[in-house]
């Protein structure tokens, strides 16, 4: 029997929230701003930016045009990372290759997760970010001290053996998952398999306020178009400001800012002619990084429509489809994690919550991967399907990424 490596690799959306990393909120005052200090190189910026539309592109072709998304590829990225250094062999080269660091070394790697996760949280003081990662395995387990070194250093991550037989241990971790995403993502585990033998969590949680908000006497009931061809009725914030924006022949996008303007949401809102579904089928790193330099700042009206969900989904289909299959096979060498091997990638789990109104947004994402044994023209309105990207514009990173098909509905499930 082999032991999956990721008993459940959870994500987590409440702000922002990651499995491996966790964003949570603090009524504490604010650290200093710690923006000089995050040092995100440009080839990792941008091979990060690619896998997060990569995998944004495999699961809205999974969800189908009808659906919404709601993922964070950052906190994905991070729990892979993790989970890239118990790897060895073969497995590893996959999954650093789908995390596009092929051409990075794993020392370099580890050092920008590092750079991350302490000083990204600090960037905008008038912002909440926190990240947090987590490794939980069975009490039974032997587990190389050398991985649990590295996740501590290069990741922060809490490490604790438990009772995996024991009830209240779901308990333990379901209340790690919600304390760190400020109680959006209250449960990432059901039960807990007697071939699970590990837990590697990310948790990040976001919440900023718009620097210009929407006025809430402004909002109205607008008609918002399906893709079925009907329409349904949304609550439809207006905005007449100075915004960054831009035009292209298949899309404008604008960008909302939050607080002293680190952060920022780029909505993409799809021409009349096309679909959110295409708009996100043709689009790349590259044109993600032409977009930003094209923006000009002027006077724009918008109308964005409010929308609280919820989210869930397994990924194994898509990790697998993006490059890395073996992990969640019987062959999978993970022996950085035990040298006896015999262990898989059983599953990669996240879990979402974003909720954009008037004032702002707040977003959480938990990611779990576990290891067990074997055996345009003005006014812009959001009146369609579209697309928002949720990121920091000094390292370029893309903290969320969603699709909006109905804002009506607050869950996947």
């Amino acid at each position: 029997m082999k032991s999956t490596l990721f008993s459940t690799l959870l994500t987590v959306t409440a702000g922002v929230f990651l499995t491996t990393i966790s964003c949570k909120h603090s009524d504490v005052s604010p650290p200093p701003s710690t923006a000089g200090d995050l040092r995100v190189s440009a080839p990792f910026a941008s091979q990060t930016a690619q896998f997060a539309f990569d995998v944004t592109k495999e699961v809205v072709a999974e969800e189908g045009q009808a659906n919404n998304v709601f993922i964070s590829p950052l906190s994905l990225h991070i729990a892979l990372g993790m989970i890239m250094n118990g790897a060895n062999g073969q497995t590893a080269q996959e999954i650093q290759k789908t995390l596009k660091l092929d051409a990075q070394t794993l020392t370099e790697a580890n050092n920008t997760y590092q750079n991350l996760l302490e000083n990204l949280p600090g960037v905008d003081s008038k912002v909440t970010l926190s990240l947090a990662n987590s490794v939980w395995y069975r009490n039974t387990f032997s587990v190389e001290t050398s991985f649990q070194d590295l996740l501590k250093q290069s990741f922060q991550a809490e490490v604790s053996a438990q009772n995996f037989d024991d009830a209240a241990t779901v308990g333990k971790i379901n209340n790690w998952a919600s304390q760190k995403t400020n109680g959006k993502i209250p449960k990432v585990l059901d039960r807990i398999e007697s071939s699970d033998i590990m837990f590697l969590m990310n948790a990040l949680y976001f919440k900023g306020d718009w620097t210009t908000q929407f006025k809430p006497e402004q909002t109205i009931d607008s008609p918002f178009k399906l893709v079925s061809g009907t329409t349904t009725t949304v609550r439809m914030m207006r905005l007449n400001t100075a915004l960054k924006h831009a035009s292209r022949s298949t899309y404008t996008a604008f960008e909302l800012p939050y607080g002293s303007g680190n952060f920022a949401m780029t909505v993409l809102l799809p021409a009349e002619s096309t679909t959110a579904d295409a708009l996100i089928n043709s689009f790349n790193g590259d044109e993600w990084t032409q977009l930003q330099q094209a923006m000009t700042s002027s006077m724009i009206d918008i109308g964005l429509p409010k929308f609280t969900m919820s989210y869930a989904i397994n990924l194994n289909k898509t990790l697998s489809t993006l490059g890395m299959p073996t992990a969640f096979t019987d062959v999978a060498d993970f022996t950085k994690i035990n040298k006896k091997g015999g262990l898989t990638l059983s599953f990669v789990k996240q879990n979402t919550f974003v909720a954009v109104d008037e004032q702002g947004t707040e977003a959480a994402a938990v990611t779990t991967g576990g290891i067990s044994v074997t055996s345009a023209p003005v006014p812009i309105l959001c009146n369609r399907p579209f697309i928002f990207v949720i990121h920091e514009k000094a390292s370029g990173t893309i903290l969320f990424v969603g699709k909006i098909a109905d804002p009506t509905k607050t869950s996947n499930t």
